[in-house]
Parts: C-alpha cells; sequence; structure tokens
C-alpha cells in the first residue's frame, strides 16, 4: 500500500512551517533562486529549519547555481536534500553529498525515462509544467496523461495542484509523492496568490485531498 508523500514548497516563514508540519506534510521546500517571489535568505531558511522537527524532510531549490553558492547554503542551513530547476548535470546534482531531486519540465516530445537513465543517482524526478523562460512555480497544470504510469513512484508531481485539483491528480496519477507552493498561498485582494505567504486552510486542505485518496 502506497500513501502519496506531500511537500510544500516556497516556505519562508515560521508559523507557515508549523501549520504545514501540523497538518502532515513529509517534507519542506526552501527556494534558494533570488527572482522566485518566494525566495528566502540563508537567514531565513537557516531560522525555519533549525525549528523544524525530526522527520520532516527539508529540501533546498536551485536554478542553474554556481557550486560556491550551493555550497555557502550548505555551510550554514542543515538541508536534508537538494532540488535542481535548472539545466544541471547529473554530474553536478550527485556532487554535494546530499540526495537530490531533479526537476523536469514537461516540454512536448521530452522522453522522461532517458531523463531517468541520465539522472539515475536522483532519488526522484520532479515533473513540473513546461512555461518557456520560467523554471517552475507557474501555476499551471499539464496533461498527466503523458505520464508513463511504469515511472509512478520514481516521479513528484507538480505544477498547478491546487486543494481542488489535488484528489484527482492523485487518483490519476498515484505520484510518489505530490508537491504544492502557489496553491497553498494566501490571496490578495485581486485573487494573486502572496508570494511566499502560505494559507493555512488551503495547506490542510490540500493534505486532506491528499490523504482522501485511498492508497494504491
Amino acid at each position: 500500500m502506497h500513501r502519496t508523500r506531500v511537500k510544500i514548497c516556497g516556505i519562508t516563514r515560521a508559523e507557515d512551517m508549523r501549520v504545514a508540519v501540523a497538518a502532515g506534510a513529509d517534507a519542506l521546500g526552501f527556494v534558494f533562486y533570488p527572482p522566485s517571489p518566494r525566495a528566502v535568505t540563508v537567514e531565513q531558511a537557516r531560522e525555519i529549519v533549525a525549528q523544524t522537527p525530526a522527520f520532516v524532510t527539508t529540501v533546498g531549490l536551485f536554478v542553474n547555481p554556481t557550486r560556491t553558492e550551493v555550497e555557502a547554503v550548505l555551510a550554514s542551513v542543515s538541508l536534508d536534500m537538494l532540488q535542481f530547476h535548472g539545466d544541471e548535470s547529473a554530474e553536478f546534482c550527485q556532487s554535494f553529498g546530499r540526495p537530490f531531486i531533479k526537476a523536469v519540465r514537461m516540454k512536448e516530445g521530452l522522453d522522461l525515462r532517458s531523463v531517468r537513465d541520465e539522472f539515475s543517482a536522483a532519488r526522484g524526478l520532479l515533473v513540473d509544467t513546461y512555461v518557456s523562460g520560467v523554471p517552475g512555480g507557474t501555476g499551471e497544470r499539464f496533461d498527466w496523461c503523458v505520464l508513463p504510469s511504469s515511472m509512478r513512484h520514481e516521479l513528484i508531481l507538480a505544477g498547478g495542484l491546487t486543494p481542488h485539483n489535488i484528489a484527482s491528480a492523485v487518483e490519476q496519477v498515484r505520484p510518489w509523492a505530490v508537491d504544492v507552493s502557489g496553491g497553498v498561498e494566501d490571496l490578495d485582494d485581486a485573487g494573486k496568490p502572496r508570494g511566499g505567504i502560505k494559507s493555512a486552510q488551503a495547506i490542510q486542505d490540500f493534505i486532506v485531498g491528499v490523504n482522501s485518496v485511498r492508497p494504491s
């Protein structure tokens, strides 16, 4: 029986970490990519990670970083895992002595099995929506039917997931885990996500939705 795991990404505040953990999140993501509205400083991440309880995986997200940038974060923040969202090579990803996840943007014609073979050392492939020039966090979903069912336990599903569609996503794809960021953020007066500010209710509803699907 497989229970789909949940990662809440784009954590910028300790209070959001505590809400996510209390709701049952398995992992938390910290974005070290300054252009992102959900980016954190090393100091912010260090403070939040230091308060994160045992058995919750902390993940550092990078986009085409230099080796120096990754090493500087690792020297200050006790991260359990790394996540790479750019054009990093397999050799680069596995050179930091940490388990890692490789994000894959699902561009038309992409051979996911070939990516799996290239990044065979990855703990999983995070499949996200392809939007030209945007490395992730687009809030848009892709066609889940393109995902090979034989790879489902290797996949972390991302891209446009919300409390409203997560149950159907898990039911259809049966991924090892799901990853959400903007889909559980608080909304401004215009109905747009407030980058990095999570909604406690949305996090709770999202995880309830994941757990509503009977394990396979």
